[in-house]
């Protein structure tokens, strides 16, 4: 990094984290702020692809990986095809708090400011078939971003909304893991993000807790009995930590959680004093951990908090949603050969898949909020022909279809959405494939070959060559 690229640090700022920090941990600290970021993965296990000899273990993550150099991602087709997440280093200590707690995977879960969905895809890894997801995001425009990669990972136990916070209000005590990773100040991000620093101000960073406050005061009584909170930021002062520790035991009843630690890692446990006893979080400094900047913490419901029970509604009744009648169910199953765990949904003319045993929460949900997106939509029917779509391609399900393996150069041609071509000797549908997973559809119509990838995820770049 030049002088030049140098970050120029608030001078309110290097106060705050000079009182924090002994000073010679401090100058190290800021040296940090000055070494080139870390790149790291974290890959699907449900698409197993090959990683190459040069890659590093994340300590706290088994499916975290920690890249020599940044690629050109946009040039990777197992990117597109959901193979692995693109997700800073600090962020994948959620797995570990998760397998400690050995929190239910049959459970519901909720991240309640989810884009662009490096956790939620996370959290969706955990439960993986057995469990369902809120995956939820405020901005609309994010939440476009959220539903996109959630498609991408595949596993289809993801219901995608845009609610604020206060929406979530008549689901209390419903849910059995809630995740706060709170909008906040930034300054774990000041490294790998210039706007961070220029934004930042001591003025932003009590705006930034006053929203926090709001947020835990909306949340708090989402996890039913010996549910979990897990609240993190990607920021240092106490203000939106340990000050947020403090309100959300005054307001609601929480118990201390303590995420064991390897010493080797180099985060710093904190503690926390309440009425409610001792609270621990979980700090992230970029001079003793290979990630940036990041402060967790846990809390759990006691067995006596409100518990929601969601009943199966005799009439489910929903201005877009329909459940599929016996036909329709039956035709989906034989075309499609899916088993009797997964249930179906028709929204307008599509068919959408959801494991049957989470239809009365999911029925639930879709009455409270603002649905975006949820299961796999698969496709629909026109004149007895079932045409596919793309979000089913990637998904994990199984495809009753025949399969055509791309090069590298074709799997270009085909996320450029550019004419293909192949040689394919099965006609109608194929599903393109590389490296053994799913890219997209492709149509064999005889004189040419469609090229069904989304017109907007295409590649604009121009590809390397």
């Amino acid at each position: 990094m030049t002088s030049q690229d140098s970050p120029k640090l608030p001078k309110a700022f290097e106060q705050q984290m000079a009182s924090i920090l002994e000073a010679d941990e401090y100058s190290l600290f800021k040296a940090a702020l000055l070494s080139p970021s870390n790149t790291s993965i974290r890959i699907n296990p449900r698409k197993s692809s090959p990683l190459s000899a040069d890659t590093t273990p994340v300590p706290w993550n088994s499916q975290g990986f920690f890249l020599p150099q940044r690629p050109k991602f946009t040039f990777d087709p197992l990117f597109h095809a959901g193979a692995y997440y693109v997700q800073e280093a600090s962020s994948m200590f959620i797995g570990h708090i998760l397998n400690h707690l050995q929190a239910p995977k049959e459970g519901l879960y909720l991240d309640l400011c989810a884009a662009p969905g490096g956790k939620s895809s996370l959290l969706a890894d955990y439960i993986g078939e057995e469990g369902m997801l809120v995956a939820n995001e405020v901005i609309k425009t994010r939440a476009s971003i959220l539903k996109e990669n959630m498609i991408k990972w595949g596993l289809g136990n993801t219901v995608v909304t845009n609610n604020d916070p206060s929406h979530f209000e008549p689901l209390e005590g419903l849910f059995d893991v809630v995740l706060v990773d709170a909008p906040c100040s930034g300054e774990g991000m000041f490294r790998k993000d210039v706007q961070a620093r220029e934004e930042w101000s001591p003025e932003n960073v009590k705006l930034c807790a006053a929203r926090q406050q709001r947020i835990l005061d909306q949340t708090g009584a989402l996890p039913g009995p010996e549910g979990y909170l897990i609240y993190s930021t990607c920021t240092f002062n106490q203000q939106e930590n340990e000050d947020m520790i403090r309100f959300l035991t005054e307001e609601f009843a929480y118990e201390p959680v303590r995420i064991p630690l390897n010493p080797d890692w180099g985060i710093v446990e904190t503690e926390t004093d309440t009425e409610w006893g001792t609270f621990y979080g979980y700090r992230f400094f970029p001079h003793m951990v290979s990630g940036e900047g990041l402060f967790i913490t846990v809390f759990k419901r006691p067995s006596d908090a409100h518990v929601q029970e969601p009943k199966k509604m005799k009439d489910f009744k929903h201005i877009l949603l329909q459940r599929t009648n016996k036909a329709e169910k039956h035709q989906l199953r034989e075309e499609l050969k899916l088993d009797e765990t997964v249930d179906f949904y028709k929204l307008k003319k599509s068919f959408f898949a959801l494991k049957g045993f989470w239809a009365k929460y999911f029925e639930l949900l879709a009455t409270t909020l603002n649905v975006k997106y949820f299961g796999t939509e698969l496709g629909k029917f026109n004149k007895g022909q079932f045409i596919p779509t793309h979000d089913f391609a990637v998904s994990i399900l199984p495809k009753n279809f025949p399969k055509h393996e791309a090069s590298l150069e074709a799997a270009h041609s085909y996320l450029k959405k550019d004419e293909l071509e192949l040689d394919i000797s099965q006609d109608g549908w194929v599903l393109l494939t590389y490296q053994h997973l799913p890219l997209g559809w492709i149509k064999n119509i005889g004189n040419r070959i469609n090229n069904y990838y989304p017109k907007e995820w295409r590649i604009r770049m121009k590809l390397m060559e």
